[in-house]
């Protein structure tokens, strides 16, 4: 799987189709100074450090793991997040497609485990995609629903290659339902977007949000933040 370096810095966690080779294995590691998730910090504006194991078959499944340290308080210093998905991968026609299930992991201080169902089409530079709740083990609160369908993150992504190897993208998505708001402690329906550069594992991202506020303990998730990191993938 690509590194989730990607994810910190845009929308998520998906294989393109281009990625999936024969019937192989490969891991990748990436560090950044935040872990940004759909336009939110995950790590209170810190630092992260992430990796995963993924193998690829030729026939497009795929499935893989993923973890990093996270913290949503400023004295939550072990918490982490660990990622198992799987799905399938491939293309048709000049168009790309990647389809699967992700279950999000958290610690048992967190109790906020989920799961999402996700799709993808590629047309040339640009992917569009939904991601659906399926299940969680987080408990309702009054008048939420956290039931199968009731948040989705919807984006559209549009990358090239400007030259000399640097790779340019643009991102803009929409997250909403009452499970949005309970996790990450903000209005359930809002849009992030971001544009970041990268070259050689290298990356930079300006990213924001719509926000009118900042959250709870003031994550500043409502202003711009800028990101760096590296990642480097290895075949096993």
């Amino acid at each position: 799987m690509n590194s989730r370096i990607l994810s910190l810095a845009a929308a998520g966690l998906f294989i393109s189709a281009g990625t999936v080779q024969a019937d192989e294995w490969s891991a990748n590691f990436a560090a950044s100074n935040n872990y940004i998730w759909r336009g939110l910090t995950q790590t209170v504006n810190e630092a992260a450090i992430s990796g995963g194991v993924d193998y690829a078959a030729d026939s497009g499944f795929y499935l893989g793991t993923w973890a990093s340290n996270v913290s949503y308080a400023a004295d939550d210093v072990y918490s982490y997040e660990h990622d198992i998905y799987g799905g399938f991968a491939g293309e048709a026609g000049g168009i790309s497609y990647d389809i699967g299930y992700l279950y999000y992991n958290y610690d048992a201080e967190a109790e906020f485990d989920f799961g999402e169902l996700y799709g993808s089409i590629g047309i040339g530079p640009f992917t569009f995609g939904l991601n659906v709740l399926t299940n969680t083990e987080a408990d309702e609160g009054p008048g939420q629903d956290f039931g199968f369908g009731e948040a989705t993150y919807l984006y559209a992504d549009y990358g090239t290659t400007i030259g000399n190897g640097v790779d340019l993208g643009f991102h803009i998505g929409h997250h909403e339902g009452d499970f949005s708001e309970a996790f990450n402690g903000v209005p359930g329906n809002y849009m992030d977007y971001n544009v970041s550069i990268a070259k050689d594992g290298f990356s930079f991202m300006i990213t924001s949000t719509d926000l009118d506020d900042a959250g709870p303990d003031a994550l500043d998730n409502d202003d711009i933040k800028f990101v760096v990191g590296y990642s480097l993938d290895i075949e096993l």
